[in-house]
């Protein structure tokens, strides 16, 4: 299928009903229990504060939930979390990272996502009025040019599971190619976050309200 046969992707924005999603996907409680915060390893432990450290957190203690679950499977828990700190780590604007990563959720309809994504997003400084934005997609008015292909280049990668030619080009006038793969990978690691987390209905934190929050 060429380019011109796919739909734009603002005329195939996902649209849910929130209550309904989040009964779905986190309402009937963890299908897996998350290991007990005491029997924690220490390298465990310290895998996640460094992924913490990266976005600017402190120790947690205890550790999230979510993170005690995935800890039950040591192959992938490392390798996971060190694709997290590489992304924080890396070339994208921090701004342009989380715009990218809010849509990536709430195109994935992932409650866990999307609210601890939007703290991240206001400890950089993003506006609630941005926020709300990304759920309308590249579409709603007051983007960039390059906002707005970072937009709709998650709505394309997860719909189409490529990028279409003209919003690869814009991405290319300001990205470098280390950019422009950091991104492609960085929306594939969250979708996959999404799919785990809305798979196993990660409870939400205290501070997470989920697909509410602004």
């Amino acid at each position: 299928m060429g380019d011109s046969e796919v739909p734009n992707c603002q005329q195939r924005l996902t649209r849910y009903n929130v209550k309904a999603r989040e009964a779905q996907v986190v309402g009937s409680g963890p299908r897996i229990q998350a290991i007990p915060d005491a029997e924690i390893p220490a390298q465990v432990r310290a895998t996640v504060n460094e992924t913490r450290a990266s976005i600017g957190l402190g120790p947690a203690n205890p550790l999230p939930e979510y993170t005690r679950l995935i800890a039950k499977s040591p192959l992938t828990f490392g390798p996971h979390m060190q694709m997290g700190t590489a992304i924080f780590s890396g070339q994208l604007p921090p701004q342009e990272r989380e715009l990218a990563v809010l849509r990536v959720a709430w195109v994935c309809g992932a409650p866990f996502e999307w609210g601890e994504h939007v703290h991240l997003a206001e400890r950089i400084g993003i506006s609630r009025q941005t926020v709300e934005r990304t759920t309308q997609g590249s579409s709603a008015v007051g983007w960039t040019e390059h906002e707005a292909a970072i937009l709709c280049g998650v709505d394309e990668l997860i719909l189409d599971q490529t990028l279409h030619e003209e919003t690869y080009a814009t991405l290319a006038r300001q990205w470098s190619e280390r950019q422009l793969i950091e991104y492609l990978q960085m929306v594939g690691h969250y979708v996959a976050t999404a799919f785990v987390q809305n798979s196993l209905r990660t409870r939400l934190a205290e501070d997470n309200p989920g697909l509410t929050c602004r």
